[in-house]
């Protein structure tokens, strides 16, 4: 169950309106790193988590913060758009196309939510929930969630560095500093799952010993010749999850070349194929 009290979690405010940057918080929303994706993808990770109940209150309260996340940000779309000049909106109902183009809005914003936020990306292209990773596997989500945060911090920053408006650079530092937390608490979900020793290889429940384990801790090289692939930390050394050593190497080919049977009849297939 969810309630709202119809209050922003945290201030927006436009003092400089931009259309052109009501475009690039799009992809905030609406993007592959956007909040769309990390509000669903908690939800429902949370919806499907085994165990501890612990680790689902975790991912909800985390889920029904994006939400507001995702209010924040459209509400911003929303006042970059509304505040924009009136010559300019007199440009874009004289000329859509081109006005629309040259004042940097997206034509969805315009035409299909009449200045407001969509669930777009800042292309126009709807979010369609293929980046939503929850496998039901709490180890693995924790790691995917951790990748979700960090890239959308990234893009936070971007957009931080875009704009000079005050109002913005405040929303923004508090959408990273969330950022931060939120990559902190999933790490720290993974520490309390037991630390790399415990928690991988994921999922910890296969025997590894059903495995073949000469391949387990092996980093493969496949460069022309003997050559070892080039050492780092992941070709040498006890393995991150204390369970082997690394080794780098060399790949040479363990099978045969694949020979298949004929076409069959009616498949539409040559006849020299059959």
């Amino acid at each position: 169950m969810f309630y709202t009290d119809g209050k922003l979690q945290y201030p927006v405010r436009v003092e400089n309106p931009d259309p052109l940057f009501a475009r690039a918080l799009q992809q905030a929303i609406g993007g592959v790193e956007g909040e769309i994706r990390v509000a669903m993808q908690y939800f429902f990770q949370a919806c499907g988590a085994r165990g501890n109940p612990k680790f689902r209150d975790l991912l909800m309260n985390t889920a029904a913060e994006e939400l507001g996340h995702i209010e924040m940000l459209a509400t911003a779309v929303a006042l970059n758009l509304e505040g924009a000049p009136l010559s300019l909106r007199e440009e874009v109902a004289n000329d859509p196309v081109g006005g629309a183009v040259l004042g940097g809005i997206n034509l969805k914003n315009l035409l299909s939510a009449g200045l407001s936020a969509m669930p777009v990306d800042s292309d126009g292209v709807p979010f369609d929930m293929s980046h939503i990773y929850a496998s039901g596997n709490i180890a693995a989500d924790m790691t995917a969630n951790v990748t979700a945060e960090s890239t959308g911090r990234i893009l936070a920053v971007r957009l931080y560095n875009m704009t000079n408006d005050p109002g913005m650079k405040d929303m923004l530092s508090f959408l990273i500093a969330r950022d931060t937390m939120h990559q902190n608490q999933w790490m720290a979900a993974l520490e309390e799952l037991g630390g790399p020793q415990d928690v991988f290889p994921i999922p910890n429940s296969f025997p590894q010993e059903q495995e073949n384990q000469e391949f387990s801790y092996s980093f493969l090289g496949f460069t022309v010749g003997d050559d070892n692939p080039a050492p780092g930390r992941w070709s040498e050394g006890s393995s991150i999850d204390g369970k082997g050593e690394f080794k780098p190497t060399p790949m040479a080919p363990l099978g045969k070349k694949p020979v298949l049977g004929p076409a069959k009849p009616n498949s539409g297939a040559q006849k020299e194929q059959m």
